[in-house]
């Protein structure tokens, strides 16, 4: 077998002596962003999958064709490597074997010292962040995590949607209370139409849900790349890791766990099978990802974080939110926001196309057959 056919160094997200050290120690949060790839004749890939790695399901030990890439696209069968896991190069798909776990954390007992954990996390991963050397911008819905991110980086800001969406609103009226100009990328039908093949191929997946999450980071990066950036930075990982969601505090039939604390650690747990998307999106639009909060020491602060810091009824995030008050407006600190998907308006407009092509609501997932028609149409397949 022979490693991937590129230029770039083995190994991204990390230097060598670091995934080392934390190879030896065992330790899954050694202070990075991510990373993957080949070490010392070995795979690896980080415990949360930050940095996307694929091997191929078909490869032999005498085969002369990539064994792994860090792209599905250059495989004829490619397969997600663990997050967390490690393999010998030359055995890359049964060789594979469990190295890093999410850590089990105590509850900081101190309520203020975990506040000022995390914020010195946060402040940490936005140094780490602004000392490379790239032109970011950074994708801004106007709620909270992504005004935070704006805030701690500098960097412009973008926002899409169709032009009586949810977050093109309230990124205007954050924008405004910030005291940042913003850039509006207004999407009309036809965007959804030609992009859509493009992200279905760039993600591997077709399904509604992944498509509609997956359309306004492709738009929003394709605006930003064009403009001459290096970088879009998102905010992403905040909801996961502070407890932002719904179904964390209900408990319901949508998560497993039965406490509070349990059902956020499942959450996070969730990531290594969101993010492959989201990056692989950003990735096809010629942008680097950053994502500021899925840094080591924000993931690390976030485990330690109290119960009463993490989500009841009455607040979601509230940690976060008492951390992300110091730096901006309480009216964006305590702002709520819809999902990308439906703050953008890009689910009701692809099920509105998805309708009009005859993919009506009666039959079975009906968005994600019509966003497999558009991928099998012959015009879109040189896009």
């Amino acid at each position: 077998m022979t490693p991937p056919p590129t230029t770039d160094p083995p190994l991204r997200g990390a230097e060598p002596t670091t995934v080392r050290d934390a190879l030896e120690r065992g330790d899954p949060l050694p202070g990075t962003a991510g990373f993957a790839g080949e070490l010392d004749g070995r795979l690896v890939r980080d415990v949360l999958g930050r940095v996307q790695l694929f091997v191929d399901g078909e490869a032999t030990t005498d085969d002369t064709s990539p064994a792994w890439a860090f792209e599905p696209s250059a495989l004829s069968d490619p397969q997600l490597f663990p997050a967390g896991g490690v393999a010998p190069v030359s055995d890359p798909v049964s060789g594979q074997e469990s190295r890093w776990t999410l850590p089990e954390s105590d509850p900081e007992t101190d309520r203020d010292a975990a506040l000022e954990a995390l914020e010195r996390a946060i402040e940490t991963a936005a140094e780490t962040v602004r000392r490379d050397d790239r032109e970011i911008a950074v994708a801004f819905s106007g709620g909270v995590d992504s005004a935070l991110v704006a805030e701690l980086l500098d960097a412009p800001l973008y926002v899409v949607g169709f032009p009586d969406s949810h977050d093109v609103e309230a990124a205007r009226t954050a924008a405004d209370a910030m005291g940042r100009d913003l850039t509006v990328v207004d999407l009309e039908p036809a965007d959804l139409e030609r992009v859509v093949p493009k992200v279905a191929r760039a993600t591997g997946r077709t399904n509604a849900m992944d498509v509609q999450i997956a359309l306004p980071l492709y738009l929003v990066g394709e605006r930003v790349a064009a403009d001459g950036f290096d970088a879009l930075a998102v905010g992403q990982g905040a909801d996961e890791l502070f407890g932002g969601y719904e179904k964390v505090v209900r408990l319901d039939h949508r998560v497993e766990a039965e406490t509070v604390r349990g059902a956020v650690r499942e959450q996070i747990r969730s990531l290594p099978m969101q993010l492959p998307r989201d990056v692989l999106t950003i990735d096809a639009t010629g942008l680097e990802p950053v994502a500021p909060f899925l840094h080591d020491a924000v993931v690390e602060a976030a485990l330690r974080l109290p119960d009463d810091l993490l989500v009841d009824e009455d607040e979601r995030k509230r940690g976060f939110r008492r951390v992300a008050a110091r730096h901006l407006p309480a009216e964006i600190a305590n702002r709520d926001k819809k999902a990308v998907q439906y703050g953008s308006l890009v689910a009701r407009e692809l099920d509105r196309l998805a309708r009009q092509a005859g993919y009506k609501r009666r039959m079975d997932d009906h968005v994600s057959k019509y966003v497999e028609s558009l991928l099998a149409d012959p015009e879109t397949q040189s896009d």
